[in-house]
């Protein structure tokens, strides 16, 4: 599956801000059949801290929504629990784990609130997720050299610009 650029910027955060030595993309749970068919967007691994840092990321402009709200809250709980599972069996090494769900534009209300409800789910959305990217301008404005990934390499290119 072909890597998303929403996918990329977290990515980028991770690897960037959050000090990650790996990053890797659209992650499938090992063992095939159905369960095999689930994937985590970004995965991110500190090595020197022992976090392991496990993303779900859904880029929607025009605001997250599958179906409606009520869908939309039990498929990105599913999501989670995809996320768990894949930490239990995978990451047992990793003492912290730190489940996220990103995405640009949440509407507020209903969604916000459930989603908030989540207990391990760490949000960035909105003002948050703005707030990630303004961080990862900051640093572009700050190097000329390749930081290894496209979003990145972007953003220098734009805060470059003469």
């Amino acid at each position: 599956m072909q890597t998303d650029i929403g996918e990329y910027i977290v990515g980028a955060y991770l690897k960037s801000i959050k000090g990650c030595d790996f990053v890797d993309y659209n992650v499938r749970i090992p063992g095939g059949g159905l369960r095999g068919l689930s994937e985590l967007d970004v995965v991110g691994l500190d090595l020197k801290n022992n976090i392991a840092y496990l993303c779900e990321v859904t880029t929607h402009i025009r605001g997250l929504m599958y179906g409606n709200n009520q869908q939309t809250v039990e498929k990105i709980k599913q999501k989670h629990e995809v996320q768990k599972e894949y930490a239990e069996m995978m990451l047992e090494n990793f003492p912290k784990k730190v489940y996220m769900f990103w995405s640009p534009y949440v509407p507020v209300g209903y969604m916000t609130e459930h989603l908030e409800e989540i207990d391990s789910l760490e949000l960035v959305i909105n003002q948050d997720y703005t707030a990630c990217v303004e961080e990862m301008k900051q640093l572009a404005s700050e190097n000329t050299n390749d930081l290894g990934n496209p979003f990145l390499r972007v953003l220098q290119i734009l805060e470059h610009l003469r």
